[in-house]
């Protein structure tokens, strides 16, 4: 990583941030281009020290094909997002913390579906959210075993903070 000042690599920070996000977006394998997709998920510590991620959609489409075919994947997340601009010396940042990494993806088998349909809402702060029934064998749920993750983080201090810095005027 070229900015260290940025990087995050400690795993309760990385999972504090990934808690905080409420989209995780997913690279898969596609031949000549990377097929990515933002997805609503859940996210479930396991050991202290291992992530696995958590998604649902409907019973096929392309993103499941490109998963039998290449179980590897790549994630980012992304939150905490605020303009910060500086009228006085004319230019602005953003600040955001993001997580990235690596994984593999595995399907969940039907007598799982529910536990892990329960993580993904849990995420959502809808822990007893009343599923029904009758989606669920519709449903493909799926998981992001992680294998490793890196974060960055820019959190400024000061400036003005207006997403639309005026010009000062003469």
């Amino acid at each position: 990583m070229r900015r260290k000042d940025r990087e995050i690599t400690a795993f309760r920070e990385l999972v504090d941030i990934m808690e905080r996000c409420d989209v995780c977006r997913i690279a898969l394998n596609d031949r000549e281009y990377p097929y990515i997709l933002p997805l609503n998920f859940g996210l479930r510590v396991l050991d202290g020290e291992r992530v696995e991620l958590y998604f649902h959609g409907a019973a096929e489409g392309t993103k499941y094909a490109l998963m039998d075919r290449d179980p590897r994947a790549s994630f980012e997340m992304d939150c905490d997002h605020r303009l910060v601009g500086d009228v006085s010396h004319g230019n602005c940042t953003m600040e955001y913390r993001s997580v990235i990494g690596q994984g593999h993806i595995e399907r969940i088998p039907e007598e799982e579906k529910l536990q892990a349909l329960e993580i993904l809402m849990g995420h959502y702060h809808m822990e007893t959210f009343p599923f029904d029934r009758t989606a669920v064998p519709r449903t493909t749920v799926f998981k992001l075993v992680v294998e490793r993750m890196t974060g960055k983080a820019l959190q400024k201090r000061g400036g003005d903070g207006d997403p639309h810095p005026k010009k000062a005027e003469n």
